[in-house]
């Protein structure tokens, strides 16, 4: 006798061919709409993907899991939100490395989470990609302060240029209205707790191998820059004028220089260690 199969399972099937041809379209997983687009007809994502370890909720048995912050923000061409870029590739690979170089006993799927998820301080360690576009509101920025001066760690990556760091500092003084955003120095624990890097290297993005450019936009120099809480913890890691997203997704691309994959890797490593001690 045929069933018909129950509605959570036909919307995760419909969920499953959606995606599906539009990853066929687009090539590539990690850059398809179809998150925004199950917002926007009012299907429940996280109710969905209850098999595939995306919702937000924590590995019960790791020390460390990948935390991709989604925020409300302005949309890339295609309709797809700017914090999802580079995903899933870029933490895929950035696990697998995790794993290999070190012994954080870390799980092998990645997460996204919303601001005001209240699984957020289950988690010591959160990345924020292209933050020179987000859109606080009073709540979530309140919301990120609590996280942060409660022990989290947040690391932005993937933002370039005078107007897109001008957005960025808007956000954060709207989660920390009294802290000031410092350069850190090279002898700072940060970059030193599992690998010495005392030579602070740009980390281009894959756009370097057409434009011939370390940079983007008119952001010329890197920038390792900070939030500190009143006890000398490093608690917001700002990545300026860096692309590690990119060198954790291309880390299998031959043209892609092994120097700037090796070494977000270890600035990566060390982030994450910092977090999980300090």
């Amino acid at each position: 006798m045929n069933r018909r199969p129950s509605p959570a399972v036909f919307l995760r099937n419909l969920l499953g061919l959606f995606l599906g041809v539009s990853q066929a379209i687009q090539g590539r997983p990690g850059r398809n709409p179809g998150w925004r687009w199950l917002a926007l007809v009012g299907i429940p994502v996280a109710a969905l993907c209850s098999d595939t370890n995306m919702t937000g909720s924590p590995h019960p048995n790791a020390e460390f899991q990948f935390v991709r912050l989604s925020y409300t923000g302005s949309s890339l061409f295609g309709g797809r939100e700017r914090w999802l870029t580079d995903a899933p590739h870029a933490e895929r690979h950035l696990i697998q490395g995790v794993k290999r170089l070190t012994r954080i006993d870390t799980a092998e799927d990645p997460e996204f989470l919303g601001i005001m998820d209240d699984a957020l301080f289950d988690y010591p360690w959160i990345y924020a990609v292209e933050v020179g576009h987000w859109v606080l509101s009073d709540q979530e920025a309140e919301r990120l302060r609590e996280y942060l001066l409660r022990g989290g760690f947040l690391m932005v990556d993937d933002f370039h240029g005078s107007l897109e760091w001008a957005t960025f500092v808007q956000g954060m003084h709207r989660i920390f209205p009294d802290r000031a955003i410092v350069d850190i120095p090279p002898d700072a624990a940060v970059f030193h707790v599992a690998y010495e890097l005392d030579e602070l290297i740009q980390i281009p993005g894959i756009q370097s191998l057409y434009s011939g450019r370390n940079y983007e936009r008119d952001g010329f120099t890197p920038h390792w820059r900070g939030i500190y809480d009143d006890d000398g913890r490093l608690m917001v890691m700002v990545n300026f004028n860096m692309d590690l997203g990119d060198a954790w997704e291309h880390a299998d691309v031959p043209e892609y220089s092994l120097l700037y994959t090796t070494r977000a890797y270890k600035y990566a490593i060390n982030y994450i260690l910092y977090a999980m001690t300090h």
